[in-house]
C-alpha cells in the first residue's frame, strides 16, 4: 500500500475508481469549495498510481511555490480573459503528448457559483479526450471517479448533464457548493 493511500485511509477517506487508466484525459473535479480538496484529490490520484496535471490561478506560482507546483503539473492560468489562448496551449499539450492528465474545476472558484465555465468541455472536444468525472463527497469521505463523458458540440447541454451527476454530493463548504 502506498503512502497516500494510507494517509487517505487514516484521515476516513475511500477512494473508488472504475474509470480507466487512459493515457490522456480531462478530469473534471467537484464541487471544490476549499483549499483542502485540492490536497485530497492529488492523494487520491497518487493512491491508485495516477499522475494528473492541473490547472491554477498564475498567482499561486510564486516563489517557492511556483516551481512545486510546476513540479507536480501545474499550470498557470492567466486572470485576464479574452480568446482562447488557455484552450489553445491546453490543447497542444495534449497533441504533443502521449500521456496527460489534467484535472480541472468546473467551477473556476471556491466561492459559490451557479455560472460553471465550459472551457474543460471545449478543450476535451478539441483534443478528442475523454472527461473523467471525479467527485469529492466530504459526507460520506469518498473520492471516485465513476464515469466518463464525451464532449457533444452543445457545451451548455453537456454541461446540464454533468451537473445531474454531482447532484446530492458535499461539499467540505455546503453553502458554497450547488448544481442549480
Amino acid at each position: 500500500m502506498n503512502l497516500a493511500r494510507l494517509i487517505l485511509r487514516a484521515a476516513g477517506w475511500s477512494v473508488e475508481v472504475t474509470e480507466p487508466d487512459v493515457p490522456r484525459c480531462v478530469i473534471c473535479v467537484a464541487p471544490h469549495t476549499s483549499n483542502w480538496d485540492f490536497i485530497l484529490c492529488k492523494l487520491a490520484y497518487a493512491a491508485i498510481g495516477r499522475r494528473a496535471g492541473f490547472l491554477m490561478k498564475e498567482q499561486w506560482f510564486f516563489w517557492p511555490l511556483g516551481p512545486i507546483f510546476r513540479a507536480i503539473g501545474g499550470i498557470p492560468v492567466p486572470r485576464r480573459r479574452g480568446g482562447d489562448g488557455l484552450t489553445d496551449a491546453v490543447v497542444e499539450r495534449f497533441r504533443s503528448a502521449s500521456r496527460l492528465h489534467i484535472a480541472i474545476t468546473p467551477e473556476g472558484t471556491r466561492s459559490l457559483t451557479t455560472r460553471w465555465h465550459t472551457g474543460f468541455l471545449r478543450i476535451a472536444r478539441r483534443a478528442g479526450v475523454p472527461v473523467q468525472l471525479a467527485v469529492l463527497d466530504y459526507g460520506r469521505r469518498y473520492i471516485g471517479i465513476t464515469r466518463s463523458f464525451t464532449p457533444t458540440d452543445d457545451p451548455e447541454a453537456d454541461l446540464r448533464a454533468i451537473k445531474k451527476y454531482y447532484r446530492g454530493v458535499e461539499a467540505r463548504y455546503p453553502g458554497k457548493f450547488t448544481v442549480d
